[in-house]
C-alpha cells in the first residue's frame, strides 16, 4: 500500500477539487517546428484524475486515472502525479497565481514509440487491454522522459465535456 500524502487540513477542497483546466503545451513536432498539444484535466477528487488529449502526438486519448496530490504552497501549488496502465509515469505542477502546469512525464517504450496504439478511451476494455500491453515493451530504463510547459486557457469547476466515472473502475 502507497504512503499519500495527507490532504487532511489543506487547501485541496478549495484549490484542487472538481478543477477543471484546459491548457495548451508550447511544444515542438518532430521536424522542430512549434505547434500547441492541447490538454484537458478535471481534478476529479483526492483520488482520481479525468483527462483527454486533444493535440499533439498523444491527440485522441481519453483517460482516468489513480492519483496522488501533494500541496507545495496552499492556494498556489500543488502537484499531482499518476502512474498509467502504459507504464508512463506523469507528474505535473499546478501553478495557481500564474496560471501554468508544469509537467514531468517518463513515458514508456511502448507508449512513446506507439503513440496511436496509446489513442482511444480506457472505458473501451479493447483499449485498455491494448494500452496495458504497451507497458510490456521494453524495460524500465527505455523510457522517454520529456518536461514541458503550458498556459491555462481555461479553469472551471466540473465535468465540462469530460465524463465522470465509477471509483469502482480499475485504473491499471
Amino acid at each position: 500500500m502507497p504512503v499519500l500524502p495527507s490532504l487532511e487540513n489543506s487547501s485541496f477542497d478549495a484549490d484542487i477539487r472538481d478543477r477543471h483546466l484546459i491548457y495548451d503545451y508550447a511544444a515542438h513536432d518532430a521536424a522542430g517546428n512549434p505547434e500547441k498539444w492541447r490538454y484537458e484535466m478535471w481534478f476529479f477528487n483526492e483520488d482520481r484524475i479525468v483527462y483527454a488529449i486533444h493535440g499533439g502526438p498523444m491527440a485522441g486519448r481519453r483517460n482516468f486515472q489513480t492519483a496522488t496530490y501533494q500541496c507545495v504552497r496552499p492556494g498556489e501549488l500543488w502537484q499531482c502525479s499518476w502512474l498509467e496502465e502504459t507504464g508512463t509515469i506523469c507528474s505535473m505542477v499546478y501553478d495557481i497565481p500564474n496560471g501554468r502546469i508544469s509537467t514531468l512525464i517518463g513515458f514508456s517504450k511502448g507508449h512513446w514509440e506507439n503513440a496511436e496504439m496509446a489513442h482511444g478511451d480506457k472505458r473501451n476494455p479493447a483499449d485498455f487491454e491494448r494500452w496495458r500491453g504497451l507497458a510490456k515493451l521494453g524495460v524500465q530504463t527505455d523510457r522517454h522522459m520529456l518536461s514541458e510547459q503550458a498556459e491555462i486557457l481555461q479553469d472551471f469547476r466540473g465535468p465540462g465535456d469530460l465524463k465522470p466515472i465509477d471509483m469502482s473502475w480499475p485504473t491499471l
